[in-house]
């Protein structure tokens, strides 16, 4: 199913699937790859990029990382760490687990310590990027005329479609729920919680206001479109979103936004523009009616899953 199923990525307006790629584990192979294996040591050079205190004993600089993710750092049985140390000459304090705080990087030489420092950020966004989404930034959408007309959709829908392949009342948006997204999220910790409300914070300072005049934006749900590339497989339906005034105010501002979090590593990189669209069907919602966002492929701990889900046939639905 993951052949038939995969991952779609938007690229010059165009869709591509992004075929999985089956990997072997071996009986001898370790359970958390060496990352820092084989990592170009580009940063043997002085970098301006970190912050190297000198001290009395030689070289210091410190990494500030949610707690979740120390282990990876440390490795089985300490190996990671101590590879790490080895090869850079240097010497890694990490806080003990449960335990929030700054992973303190010291040493002779300040470039191992700044190739150290290279190697665990690495490592960092490496398993970072494989952590479950853990909120999701978005505009809500439930305004009570909107739920109404919603519940009207869905009701038309079952009357005059469920007999189609996977229709049914399971994978409908629960309409107080109806929102649009603008990125998901991997928050770690209190202070990366903290961080993402302060920058929302600068964003209406610094342009949020003067893109909506300090007024709320008046916006217009009307059509549904589909995600995947065939109608008769569907797996999220949306409804479009666009301003009333027929502007452009709604994208630029979810694009500037959007722009600031990828900037501050909070949102990772993906696309260069939000999709404006509010999920009102999704199939992940069968068994699990509060799951968000299309593809979780990774549990806390880092291995790789698919999700089994049951696509649906929309072709009556969008030419109703």
């Amino acid at each position: 199913m993951e052949v038939l199923r995969p991952q779609l990525v938007r690229i010059g307006g165009r869709i591509y699937r992004k075929n999985p790629v089956q990997e072997q584990t071996y009986q001898h192979e370790e359970e958390d790859e060496d990352f820092c294996q084989g990592f170009v040591e580009c940063a043997e050079e002085p970098c301006d990029a970190y912050e190297v205190v000198q001290t009395q004993q030689g070289f210091r600089c410190t990494v500030k990382a949610p707690s979740l993710l120390y282990k990876h750092i440390v490795g089985k049985r300490g190996d990671t760490r101590k590879k790490l140390e080895v090869e850079t000459k240097t010497s890694i304090s990490i806080p003990k687990p449960g335990q929030e705080g700054e992973i303190v990087i010291t040493g002779q030489h300040r470039s191992g310590v700044i190739s150290a420092r290279t190697r665990i950020d690495v490592l960092l966004l490496t398993f970072r990027r494989k952590q479950p989404f853990t909120h999701f930034l978005a505009f809500f959408l439930n305004e009570a005329e909107v739920q109404e007309r919603f519940l009207k959709f869905q009701e038309e829908v079952l009357e005059k479609c469920s007999m189609d392949h996977g229709v049914d009342s399971t994978i409908f948006q629960n309409p107080k729920k109806l929102h649009l997204t603008i990125g998901m999220l991997v928050l770690l910790s209190e202070q990366e919680i903290q961080q993402t409300c302060e920058m929302l914070q600068r964003c209406k300072e610094e342009f949020i206001d003067d893109i909506s005049g300090g007024k709320p934006l008046e916006v217009e749900m009307a059509g549904i479109e589909y995600m995947n590339d065939d109608p008769g497989m569907v797996d999220v339906l949306y409804a479009k979103v666009h301003m009333k005034d027929g502007s452009n105010r709604l994208q630029e501002l979810v694009d500037r936004v959007l722009e600031c979090f990828q900037a501050s590593g909070l949102i990772v990189k993906e696309w260069n523009s939000v999709k404006l669209h509010a999920t009102v069907m999704n199939t992940l919602f069968r068994k699990d009616p509060n799951a968000e966002g299309r593809y979780n492929l990774y549990t806390a701990d880092g291995k790789y899953i698919f999700k089994e889900r049951e696509s649906f046939d929309g072709r009556n639905i969008l030419k109703v």
